[in-house]
């Protein structure tokens, strides 16, 4: 059962984001892309609440319901930089925006795109770690600590090595190749002359 809801959780977040855009840029039902954008965490919320009542319900715990937590943690984390990515995307595709800039790659803009990925793994790291901790006295006895020990190595191992790769850009910051031309930390490819006519 829990493998299902994780499936219909996953499917469901998309559809919604998917909704969610197309009602902003292809209806222009700008509040009612709000409204929809802001049941994204509804369903991670909901998700959260039926692993619950299953571990309530008597199933044995497992890494699953663990990683229905996760769904949560990751949502607070990565979810507003997913969502405007998909936003830039999509506004790209069927609105005529602009093509979507890659990531920096070099510079002290690579340093700081390193440190607000670090950041975001940190806090979902610390939501999902919480919330997993949280299914022990909610599930009235089902979950014990022992069943996601694995996971709090994991998560915190993840924080960590985030943290550890953007203090290395600090440190040692990348530094684009001789000849090639940086603006923003990322490359700007040289424009075509002009043909003659």
């Amino acid at each position: 059962m829990i493998v299902t809801l994780i499936a219909a959780a996953e499917i469901s977040w998309w559809i919604v984001l998917g909704l969610a855009l197309s009602a902003r840029y292809l209806l222009r039902w700008r509040r009612t892309s709000t409204a929809l954008l802001v049941g994204l965490p509804v369903v991670d919320l909901a998700l959260y609440t039926l692993t619950v009542l299953n571990l309530r319900s008597g199933a044995e715990a497992s890494w699953m319901h663990a990683l229905a937590a996760s769904y949560a943690g990751f949502s607070i984390g990565y979810g507003p930089s997913l969502v405007a990515w998909a936003d830039r995307h999509f506004l790209h595709r069927f609105a005529g925006g602009p093509a979507p800039l890659p990531s920096p790659r070099y510079g002290p803009e690579r340093t700081a795109h390193e440190w607000r990925v670090a950041g975001r793994t940190v806090v979902s790291a610390a939501v999902t770690l919480t919330l997993i901790t949280l299914l022990v006295p909610l599930s009235a006895g089902s979950a014990h600590f022992g069943t996601f020990a694995q996971w709090y190595w994991k998560l915190g191992i993840a924080a960590v090595v985030n943290v550890i790769v953007a203090g290395c850009y600090s440190i040692w910051p990348k530094e684009p190749p001789a000849g090639v031309r940086v603006e923003h930390g990322r490359v700007v490819e040289p424009k075509e002359p002009a043909e003659k006519a």
